[in-house]
């Protein structure tokens, strides 16, 4: 692999790179916050070698592989098992050797960029991945995986992790959570409470759902102020385990605020099995505002993750299940959306909101306004598809001159792919110190005033947006 240039994602005019190099020299080496991702706690509870390079890098990241699935490459290749118990691809170097074959496929994006930097910096490989390197590749990572530095948690102490967001459904049992507490291990590896399998209608299974989630709070599902005690319940557990906030990944960012009678009514027609489409979204609507006031009673950050057209292909979704890469932006409404939960809490400053989109044309005409003036509302980094250094560039440009710096929360790397967090980061904090120094050569900021900005963007903002 190439040697990675030390000025990558800087600016090519010779001032502004000055500032930019100065800049990310302060920061480059500060702690890494990620308030919010999908790594595995059971990693880090039970800290055992990770099983093989393909298990790694391949298998849980959905960026590699809806593009290798888009140009062909099945999932039974790539080691992913059908939901009717079909044949599927076993040997890891073989699912290796079709992942380096098809490696080409990412030139220019930031999957590539992110992967070059782990082989690079975390396993020392020299060569550039592809069919004629793989197999020496693959050993040579394979054999960094049996030795005990490269398990989880020597390599969250290497990676310079301060805290690390998991996100857990809201019928996990925590346990794994629950053993690195007790393990006497300081890394600091907090959950996340993701209740859309126990809010969302559609969702399958939702009525077991709730009969599950009754079992674990020993309240009475079958009734809204009963089913409502389950989530604050939950939430409670989440909270001792070092939780700071919640994750909804909902389709919409609709909200609503039915006074109790309709809401009652409302969800005795979803845990009956009786509500039509247009019932289906005004209940997450519903449940949207009411997490809003729990969060206002428990303090946890509420995250809403909206605009992705989830399991597009209903075929893929029938053979694999969810999560296999056919997600796709959507546009969406924020400013009439949010109106029911803003109009009751949207100035509680015990209330705190953190927006993400998948939808850029809302940068300028409605995050940064809504986030420009209510308090309760702060801009999440651009996110899934805009999680690139052009996505991430374009985002500063739109939001900064309306919501300034302080109302975002700096970066969060949203992965599941433990060993790009590094990389992730390094991406943000390389473009965020371009964008600055092209302010100060242009005269919109001192070089003191980007110095400290840029240590609020990288460490700051995260850790007291999300109240860590």
């Amino acid at each position: 692999m190439p040697v990675l240039s030390p000025n990558r994602l800087f600016p090519t005019e010779r001032r502004s790179l000055d500032v930019a190099l100065s800049l990310y020299g302060a920061i480059r080496d500060l702690p890494i916050i990620s308030p919010h991702g999908h790594t595995d706690p059971a990693w880090f509870a039970e800290d055992a070698a990770f099983r093989d390079p393909a298990t790694l890098f391949v298998i849980p990241d959905h960026y590699v592989l809806r593009m290798l699935i888009s140009q062909g490459v099945t999932y039974e290749a790539l080691g992913i098992a059908p939901c009717d118990g079909g044949t599927f691809e076993r040997d890891p170097r073989r699912i290796w050797n079709t992942f380096a074959q098809h490696y080409h496929l990412f030139r220019a994006t930031p999957s590539k960029m992110w992967i070059d930097h782990a082989l690079a910096e975390v396993f020392g490989v020299s060569e550039p991945l592809n069919a004629d390197t793989a197999d020496a590749i693959y050993d040579q990572v394979d054999a960094a995986l049996a030795n005990p530095a490269f398990r989880p948690r020597a390599l969250y102490d290497r990676f310079g992790i301060e805290v690390l967001a998991t996100t857990d459904g809201a019928l996990d049992t925590l346990e794994h959570h629950a053993a690195i507490t007790t393990s006497g291990w300081n890394g600091r590896i907090i959950p996340t409470y993701r209740p859309d399998s126990v809010i969302d209608p559609e969702i399958e299974g939702f009525a077991q759902n709730l009969e599950k989630l009754a079992e674990l709070t020993n309240e009475d599902t079958t009734t809204w102020t009963g089913y409502l005690a389950a989530h604050r319940n939950r939430r409670a557990a989440f909270i001792a385990m070092g939780a700071t906030a919640s994750d909804h990944g909902h389709a919409t960012p609709e909200t609503a605020n039915l006074p109790v009678p309709e809401a009652e009514a409302l969800f005795e027609k979803v845990r009956h099995g009786e509500a039509r489409k247009e019932d289906a979204a005004l209940f997450r609507a519903q449940m949207l505002t009411e997490m809003a006031r729990m969060s206002v009673e428990d303090g946890l950050v509420l995250q809403l993750h909206p605009g992705s057209h989830r399991n597009h292909s209903g075929d893929i979704f029938k053979r694999f299940g969810r999560d296999m890469g056919f997600d796709i932006p959507a546009p969406v409404n924020y400013v009439e959306s949010l109106r029911p939960l803003l109009e009751a809490f949207g100035t509680d400053p015990r209330l705190s909101v953190i927006l993400f989109t998948l939808d850029e044309t809302t940068y300028t005409r409605e995050l940064a306004p809504l986030a420009g003036v209510y308090p309760s509302l702060k801009l999440g980094p651009a996110w899934w598809f805009f999680d690139s250094p052009d996505g991430m560039r374009r985002y500063r440009e739109a939001v900064t001159e309306t919501a300034g710096f302080y109302n975002t929360v700096g970066f969060n790397d949203d992965t599941r792919a433990f060993c790009s967090i590094p990389a992730r980061h390094d991406v943000a904090r390389r473009v965020d110190c371009a964008y600055l120094a092209d302010l100060v050569v242009s005269g919109r900021l001192t070089e003191d005033e980007a110095h400290e900005v840029a240590v609020d963007l990288t460490y700051s903002l995260a850790k007291k947006a999300y109240r860590l």
